[in-house]
């Protein structure tokens, strides 16, 4: 089961340092208790809250620094996209997998899959049984889904704005964080669902 899906940058933008990562977006699956230890389960509503986005930022700031390295070892400059190039930049984009141990940041071990699309990073976090190829083809798809109905690409494109959206593509491509395998009718199917839901 997939733990939680973000959207954070992954290189400098705007006010931040060469070293941060913004959370744009982020979306945890599953009851609280999973992530959280014994200890933090009794901390306040407020607390609990606080702690979640603390974790998420660990997160945003460990694939920040594999998306970095990743670059650097390619030695490919990345060049601004405009508009339209949404699958082009999305064939380009950098991806990986890091691994989480138990306690950095959560309770058990995780997987987190990334895909570094311009100044965009896209990730899952994942249990440690889970099927990552599945859930790399999941991440794609809602890459693709993201960069083509919400045209984040585009300057000035605000990520935080389209946050009911998003929610609408997570409850079709990953509902209640499961993985889903897709055959080919089934892939169709989803595919004009989540079409007719992007053009309201």
């Amino acid at each position: 089961m997939v733990r939680c899906f973000l959207i954070h940058t992954v290189c400098p933008v705007g006010a931040l340092t060469a070293g941060e990562s913004r959370v744009l977006y982020s979306r945890l699956f599953g009851p609280d208790e999973v992530v959280l230890s014994k200890q933090q389960r009794e901390f306040a509503p407020e607390e609990r809250r606080l702690l979640q986005k603390e974790k998420v930022s660990v997160v945003a700031r460990r694939v920040r620094s594999a998306v970095s390295l990743s670059r650097e070892a390619s030695g490919r400059q990345l060049v601004d996209a405009l508009p339209g190039d949404e699958a082009m930049v999305l064939q380009d984009a950098d991806r990986g997998v890091v691994r989480l141990r138990a306690g950095e940041p959560f309770s058990e071990e995780m997987s987190v899959l990334w895909l570094g699309v311009q100044s965009l990073g896209f990730t899952l976090v994942c249990e440690p049984q889970d099927n990552l190829l599945l859930a790399e083809g999941v991440l794609r798809n809602l890459t693709r889904h993201c960069l083509d109905n919400l045209h984040m690409l585009g300057q000035g494109s605000e990520v935080l704005l389209k946050s009911s959206r998003i929610d609408v593509l997570l409850s079709r491509l990953l509902p209640h964080g499961q993985l889903l395998f897709l055959n080919h009718r089934f892939a169709q199917s989803l595919e004009k669902e989540v079409a007719s839901s992007m053009a309201k």
